[in-house]
C-alpha cells in the first residue's frame, strides 16, 4: 500500500511529462504577438530573479511598466541593474519576500500598499518542485506552503489594490503559474500536508492543481461582483530550469540530452506569462487555462465547483484569513 502510493503519483507526473515532450517535439513554441506598451502600469513579479521569473520581469520592463520583483535571494539587486542594462524602459526594484514564510508575505505586501502605489499585474511565479520532505515556517509542506499557499495570502492581500487599480476596458490580470503536472494532481483535503506516505511528486503535483482550482474560484468570485480583475492560469510547458535539479539521479542524466533538442528556454516558457499579463487579445479574459498561447481544457478535477469552495475555505483558516 505504501510503495503504491508513492509509485502512483511518480507514474501519472512522469507520464505527464512524456505527454508535454511529444507535444513539444512537433510543435514549435509560442511566439509572442506584438504586444502594447504598458507604461504607467505596475506588475508584481515572484521569483522574478532567476528563469522564467527574470524572463518574465525583464519583457514586461522592456513594455514600460514599473515592475518590483519579490524574492528571497540574495542576488536581487543584481538581477536589477541587469535588466536595466537590458533595454529596459520601466522601473524595476527588488523587495525582499519568503514565500514559505506567511508573516513576511503579510509584511511585503504591507510595505508595498504603504506606498500608494497601483498593482495591475500580479504574476504568481515562484516555485519549488519535488524537493525531498520538508515545511514551511508556518509548517506546512514545503510544495504547497511555496508553490500554493504563499501565493493564496499574497493574492488575497493584495486583491483590493488589485481591483482599485483596474478599469472597465484596461482590467488588472493575476497569472497564476501552474503546470501540465496539475492534471496528475490530487487534493488530499483531510491531508494536505500529505504526512501519509509522502511524495515529493505527488506534492508538487497537488500544489499545480490547487492553483488552478483557486484560479477558477477566485475568477468566479470577481466577475460576480464586477471588478475589472481578470485571473489565468498559464502552463508554461517542460522548461529547461533549475527547478529539474531535484530529479532523481538517473532521471537527471536522462533529462541533460532531452533538455537540449526538446525542452523550451527560460523565455520560451516565460512567453505565455508575458502573454497573459499584457496581451490585448486576453483583456477582459479570466478564469481560463494557458498553454502555447491557446486556451486549453484544464483537468476535469480543477472544474468541480465544490472542492474549489472547500480548497478556498480550507486555504483562509490555514493562512488567517476571513472567508469572503
Amino acid at each position: 500500500m505504501w510503495l503504491l502510493s508513492v509509485l502512483l503519483p511518480l507514474l501519472k507526473l512522469y507520464l505527464c511529462g512524456v505527454k508535454v515532450l511529444l507535444y513539444q517535439a512537433f510543435n514549435r513554441s509560442f511566439t509572442l504577438p506584438v504586444l502594447p506598451r504598458q507604461d504607467g502600469r505596475v506588475a508584481m513579479v515572484t521569483g522574478g530573479t532567476r528563469g522564467m521569473g527574470y524572463e518574465t520581469a525583464k519583457h514586461l520592463a522592456k513594455l514600460g511598466m514599473h515592475v518590483v520583483i519579490g524574492n528571497k535571494r540574495e542576488e536581487g539587486a543584481a538581477v536589477v541593474q541587469r535588466i536595466q542594462k537590458e533595454d529596459s524602459q520601466g522601473e524595476v526594484e527588488f523587495v525582499f519576500v519568503d514565500l514559505t514564510s506567511l508573516k513576511s508575505v503579510r509584511q511585503f505586501a504591507q510595505t508595498f500598499q504603504n506606498r500608494g502605489l497601483p498593482l495591475h499585474v500580479l504574476v504568481n511565479n515562484a516555485g519549488t518542485m519535488m524537493v525531498p520532505e520538508g515545511q514551511t515556517k508556518d509548517g506546512f509542506e514545503i510544495h504547497f506552503g511555496l508553490n500554493y499557499l504563499g501565493h493564496f495570502l499574497l493574492t488575497n492581500l493584495l486583491l483590493d489594490t488589485l481591483k482599485r487599480s483596474g478599469q472597465p476596458g484596461r482590467c488588472s490580470r493575476i497569472v497564476n503559474m501552474s503546470s501540465a503536472t496539475h492534471y496528475a494532481g490530487e487534493m488530499h483535503m483531510d491531508d494536505l500536508n500529505r504526512g501519509i506516505c509522502y511524495s515529493s511528486h505527488g506534492a508538487y503535483a497537488q500544489s499545480k492543481l490547487a492553483l488552478v482550482l483557486f484560479t477558477y474560484h477566485l475568477q468566479e468570485q470577481l466577475t460576480a461582483g464586477g471588478f475589472p480583475v481578470t485571473v489565468s492560469a498559464v502552463d508554461p510547458g517542460m522548461v529547461d530550469t533549475a527547478l529539474y535539479d531535484n530529479l532523481w539521479s538517473i532521471a537527471q542524466v536522462l533529462k541533460k540530452p532531452v533538455a537540449k533538442i526538446l525542452f523550451r528556454t527560460p523565455a520560451e516558457g516565460a512567453s505565455i506569462s508575458v502573454y497573459a499579463a499584457a496581451a490585448s487579445e486576453m483583456e477582459g479574459v479570466g478564469g481560463c487555462y494557458l498553454y502555447n498561447g491557446h486556451r486549453k481544457q484544464s483537468s476535469d478535477t480543477s472544474y468541480d465547483s465544490e472542492l474549489q469552495a472547500e480548497l478556498w475555505k480550507k486555504s483562509c483558516e490555514l493562512v488567517g484569513l476571513q472567508e469572503a
